[in-house]
């Protein structure tokens, strides 16, 4: 447990150019205040320990606003980049270096049972607002971009956009793992939109241009 406190400490100089000092963190961090009540209450769940852990991870969203099911199971490196809003369901698991903004939520989509909540690949980054949602798995190296609802599963080294989430790009070397690009996420209607208004572009020239004498 200690050490995955130690990785998770560093994980926030690794991504966050903001932090300069340990204390800072300790001290003013709730992402990683939120975590590390995680990190015992799952450790307490762990040893069928009853009652406290729940009352542990309440605690933590009361003080942090965010939600971490003890039961869930999360790797080392993890990092919730200002957090508020962030839910984390019980069966919900996630790899190693994974990064979740604000608003993030790994939930459930209805009374199942079992395996209801999503799985996450290492190296995951998960933008503000998007909702993974049932027992899905996304791959490593995915990105998911903000206010994206994910409803199936994702291959590894794609990024997803939309609501519901589609796939824009994918390929076979390994995406960068601790940073997104929010503002410049390829928008395939967009692009195709740009393409058909170019294309009316040149078709208006040839009209334009045509010999008069020429019939249609």
């Amino acid at each position: 447990m200690f050490q995955a406190i130690k990785q998770d400490l560093q994980a926030v100089f690794d991504r966050d150019p903001a932090a300069t000092s340990r204390l800072e963190v300790i001290l003013t961090y709730a992402g990683f205040h939120a975590l590390l009540a995680y990190r015992v209450s799952h450790w307490l769940k762990e040893r069928k320990i009853p009652f406290v852990p729940r009352l542990i991870s309440q605690l933590a969203r009361w003080l942090t606003g965010i939600e971490i099911h003890p039961a869930a199971r999360i790797g080392t490196g993890f990092f919730i980049d200002h957090g508020m809003g962030v839910v984390i369901g019980e069966t919900a698991e996630i790899g190693d270096y994974v990064t979740l903004f604000q608003g993030v939520t790994l939930g459930g989509t209805g009374k199942e049972r079992g395996k209801r909540h999503p799985t996450l690949g290492n190296h995951v980054v998960v933008g503000a607002g998007a909702k993974i949602l049932g027992g899905i798995k996304i791959g490593d190296n995915v990105k998911i971009g903000a206010n994206s609802v994910v409803l199936k599963n994702v291959p590894p080294n794609s990024t997803v956009i939309g609501v519901p989430a589609r796939m824009i790009k994918t390929q076979g070397e390994r995406l960068p793992d601790a940073t997104m690009d929010h503002i410049n996420l390829p928008d395939p209607i967009n692009d195709r939109f740009s393409a058909l208004e170019q294309e009316l572009i040149e078709l208006r020239k040839k009209v334009e241009n045509r010999d008069p004498q020429l019939p249609f």
